[in-house]
């Protein structure tokens, strides 16, 4: 189904009517609507994991933690948007005596407008309708409409009906949040002139044609895609021989969670030469399963990316895990020297339960191999404290938004100080898409000059200053 150019004008048209009602609303009132979208999510849990289940085939257990993270990033925002710091509120007096002459000046940041959000197929609910690009654009005060996808349609309208319900009773206006369906319908809005800035989590291929049409507008807007990610992993040799099968029990269940879907899925581990690592990996891997892919796409292109890896000449099974509906895990092993001649075959991502075990036998290897890894969400280091890092560590932070130094990436946990997003395919920007500082995408710096204060938004005025986090005069305060 696709929706027709005559509906998706309507509902953009909706979208932003409610514009200007959701970029004045209060804190306490965007914090309400918020919430009651979460309780709408939970009081319906039951209901939305089996829809989910009958057409992701993710299960039931996975599918009721991944409501709770989605009602969870709702509440979370809501609390961002009453302490208020997200505002980056900012104020320099007058002062005729500066060189020269200062006007008053107060700052803050303000929403954009309608926001265009692309679900994700790989988490129904928290990067889809209600999941956190949603959650990150209406705690920034815009409205949201969301590209359903086609991997589970029917989850896509049952969440869009009851959030939509939630935010109108709660006292939102109309328009609050729409879902649009069809490649043809999602590719119109992301170049609607009233539609403001896009979020999208998927391919590099879809998300670099989507990045295209929102540069190549007339008035290009931003857009905040998470692509693709290898998300690599560095093991020495210190760290093998104190915790050889820890580490590879831990690869083996990391990479094969989920099928292998997850963005954070570790793709290769550089692993030190002579050690047995990937012996331990082989033991440890038969135990592991396959499963069904997501969708058929995924299903169809699974076996063509393992192709691609296996058949460099450098690269070799090393075990797989027991196949279930035609999946089966698989560890591949090829060598330092041979990534660092062909980064663009070895280094490919490949959706789904298989990963790349490099070996490398110093560190110069190591650190030239590194050096080819593209952009990643993630990077993740196993070290011993009697190894001196901290090359390896620069490599490793030049290459990705979050650097782990225990466990391994698949968990991302929604916080305050979370980071979810990295250089180049890993995003087509800096900011996380998960987290409190996701808010920043959806919001734009304003500045008011010698303005009277009745006409200055609430913030910015001094009552409601003695209670916001600011900085005035280039000193931060925080009222007690």
């Amino acid at each position: 189904m696709t929706t027709s150019s005559a509906d998706l004008g309507s509902i953009v048209d909706a979208a932003a009517a409610a514009a200007p009602i959701w970029r004045r609303s209060s804190a306490a009132q965007r914090a309400t609507w918020l919430r009651a979208a979460a309780d709408a999510l939970d009081a319906n849990a039951d209901a939305l994991v089996a829809v989910a289940d009958e057409e992701t085939r993710l299960g039931a257990a996975r599918l009721t933690g991944e409501v709770a993270r989605t009602s969870g990033q709702l509440r979370l925002f809501a609390s961002v948007v009453e302490e208020g710091s997200y505002l980056e509120l900012t104020i320099d007096d007058a002062d005729a005596t500066a060189t020269p002459p200062r006007p008053e000046l107060r700052r803050m940041l303000t929403p954009l407008g309608p926001v265009a959000v692309f679900s994700a197929s790989n988490f129904p609910f928290a990067f889809s309708v209600a999941g956190g690009d949603t959650a990150s654009a209406l705690a920034a005060g815009n409205p949201v409409i969301v590209k359903a996808h086609s991997g589970h349609p029917r989850l896509s309208a049952l969440t869009a009906n009851l959030v939509a319900a939630a935010l109108e009773a709660a006292g939102a206006p109309a328009g609050s949040l729409s879902l649009v369906e069809g490649r043809e319908a999602g590719n119109a809005l992301v170049q609607h002139p009233l539609v403001r800035a896009a979020g999208f989590t998927g391919s590099v291929s879809g998300g670099r044609a989507l990045f295209d049409l929102a540069s190549g507008r007339p008035d290009p807007i931003p857009f905040y895609g998470e692509l693709g990610s290898i998300n690599p992993v560095v093991i020495t040799e210190a760290a093998v021989a104190a915790q050889k099968d820890a580490l590879a029990t831990g690869l083996v269940s990391s990479f094969t969670l989920g099928v292998g879907q997850f963005c954070t899925k570790p793709g290769v581990v550089f692993i030190p030469a002579g050690t047995g690592f990937e012996d331990a990996v082989a033991a440890a891997l038969p135990a592991a399963s396959g499963g069904p892919l997501l969708t058929e796409r995924i299903t169809e292109a699974f076996p063509a990316g393992l192709a691609h890896l296996e058949d460099d000449p450098s690269v070799s099974v090393l075990a797989s895990g027991v196949e279930v509906q035609g999946v089966r895990p698989v560890a591949l092993l090829t060598d330092a020297r041979s990534v660092v001649k062909r980064p663009d075959v070895l280094l490919e991502e490949c959706f789904g339960p298989v990963t790349l075990l490099v070996r490398y036998d110093d560190r110069d290897e190591l650190h030239a191999a590194i050096a080819a890894v593209p952009g990643s969400l993630t990077a993740t280091l196993h070290a011993e404290p009697v190894d001196d890092v901290s090359a390896t560590l620069e490599l490793l932070q030049d290459r990705a938004g979050r650097v782990l130094f225990a466990g391994w990436p698949t968990g991302v946990a929604v916080t305050w100080s979370q980071q979810h997003g990295g250089p180049w395919p890993a995003t087509t920007s800096l900011h996380t898409s998960v987290g409190a500082s996701a808010i920043r995408r959806f919001l734009r710096p304003l500045t008011f000059q010698d303005a009277p204060e009745p006409l200055l938004p609430e913030v910015l005025r001094d009552h409601a200053l003695t209670r916001l986090p600011h900085r005035r005069n280039g000193r931060l305060v925080v009222p007690a």
